[in-house]
């Protein structure tokens, strides 16, 4: 699936999320460069049984007591084998659309960023903070309003 055809699933199924259409339709185009930076269009998240996202919290190399919490995102199955050394069965990586991922971050409290591996999971991924991306649809969200009439809770 398409980022764009990703975006109209996730506008169309606002609802569900308890957010308006209209408000997804507004945002969009973040969701939209965000994943356009990223290397594919969906990833591969791992979850327990009930479906919730297996976190990871990391802890400062420096400052012990400065931690985050991180959802690692992973381009195949195979990425996954090599990366996560885990033999439980109630875990198992799923495939979740990358606009899927981004929406669900701005949701997830104790999720502070998703970290997204490319091709070769052992290099550096790309991090996208949930504070990052908020920020980024504020932002997008005030020059829209410089421009027009909009209502100033969309953001």
């Amino acid at each position: 699936m398409t980022i764009d055809e990703q975006i109209q699933q996730l506008i169309e199924q606002a609802p569900l999320y308890g957010a308006k259409t209209d408000e997804i339709q507004l945002i969009a185009p973040v969701f939209k460069a965000v994943a356009n930076q990223l290397q594919y269009s969906q990833y591969y998240i791992l979850q327990n049984l009930e479906q919730n996202w297996v976190m990871t919290t990391l802890k400062h190399r420096t400052q012990p007591n400065v931690t985050k919490n991180v959802v690692y995102a992973y381009p195949s199955l195979n990425a996954v084998k090599t990366s996560v050394a885990t033999e439980d069965p109630q875990i198992m990586a799923l495939p979740v659309p990358v606009i899927q991922i981004l929406f669900q971050l701005l949701a997830m409290e104790p999720v502070d960023s998703v970290i997204f591996f490319g091709p070769v999971v052992d290099q550096t991924g790309t991090e996208v903070s949930r504070q990052g991306l908020r920020q980024s649809i504020e932002q997008y969200v005030q020059s829209l309003r410089g421009r027009s009439s909009l209502p100033p809770d969309i953001a």
